[in-house]
């Protein structure tokens, strides 16, 4: 089952407009789209191990810039964003980045950046908190950067090797991720 997407997920990468996409959905992850550029930019890598650390320069820009224009929609238009943080189930997050933000300033952003966190919240948080737009733009790059930088790191280094190895362990990959997502989602549910 796995094995398919796997191969499925490598051709889409592979595909001439595939770094487009990759700069769409870094864009958009850091405003609103729920999933993260690692999505594109993993199997991009993959295909194509030499142009991993380019892949992550263009993942960084775009999710930067789309942090800066989430920065000036929080900035400037949080009430109309707030209800849609409520009503998507993002309210609780939006709050966490406001403490964080009051407890750690730059540094809640770079951790936000860098991590699974959804970056989306602090890229509003910080706007509507009117942070210091330079501080979010340093945090940013080094937050989103480094993620990226490592990831391509560690698939440029791993290469050919680490694509063969993934191919024959992507069944138990795939079911490790199922389950994660499982009981991730079994955690929020208990805490509602």
């Amino acid at each position: 089952m796995f094995e398919r997407f796997y191969r499925k997920a490598l051709e889409y990468a592979r595909h001439r407009h595939a770094i487009w996409y990759l700069l769409g959905l870094s864009f958009t992850e850091a405003v609103f789209s729920p999933l993260p550029p690692d999505f594109l930019l993993v199997p991009m890598s993959l295909a194509a191990p030499a142009r991993a650390f380019g892949l992550a320069f263009w993942t960084t820009l775009a999710s930067v810039l789309g942090g800066m224009f989430g920065y000036t929609l929080g900035y400037f238009f949080f009430s109309l964003i707030e209800p849609g943080l409520k009503v998507w189930q993002y309210w609780d997050a939006y709050l966490t980045a406001q403490r964080w933000f009051a407890e750690f300033g730059f540094w809640a952003v770079l951790v936000a950046g860098f991590s699974p966190i959804p970056y989306k919240i602090f890229t509003l948080a910080a706007g509507a908190l009117a942070m210091n737009p330079l501080g979010f733009l340093i945090a940013s790059i080094l937050g989103r950067g480094g993620r990226f930088f490592l990831v391509a790191g560690l698939i440029h280094w791993g290469g050919e090797r680490l694509e063969q190895a993934i191919y024959r362990h992507i069944n138990r990959v795939g079911w490790a991720a199922v389950l994660a997502v499982l009981v991730l989602l079994g955690y929020w549910v208990g805490r509602r």
